[in-house]
């Protein structure tokens, strides 16, 4: 069946001794991606249209690629929804402490920086 026809490819993801450092770093240096890993962070898993982010969605589905790809995220798909979860036992388990320091530094960059990104 053609792509067009609704059937679309189930999404991949790097087994956990294939994550890259410097790509998790990436993934993690955009402000709407650290709003989607912020807001799994909160609620672990969320279907992809309804993150807090004022982006087109095609944007929004290249940030999802972006973390994906680097192993940030799991997507997965359920009926007609796709689900966004944080791979955050992953994470800690391939770079012990990333996640939470990234995390943290994050939030305190935003409440001592004047109009910074939120």
């Amino acid at each position: 069946m053609p792509r067009s026809q609704g059937r679309r490819l189930a999404p991949q993801h790097p087994d956990v001794d294939r994550m890259d450092l410097l790509d998790v770093l990436h993934a993690l240096a955009d402000p709407t991606r650290m709003t989607i890993v912020l807001t799994l962070h909160a609620q672990p898993e969320r279907p992809c249209g309804t993150f807090p982010v004022d982006v087109a969605p095609s944007t929004l589905s290249h940030h999802f690629r972006v973390l994906r790809e680097a192993g940030v995220i799991r997507q997965r798909d359920d009926g007609n929804r796709r689900w966004t979860t944080l791979r955050h036992e992953d994470l800690e388990h391939r770079f012990p402490g990333l996640l939470e320091t990234v995390v943290t530094a994050y939030h305190q960059q935003q409440r001592h920086t004047p109009g910074a990104h939120r």
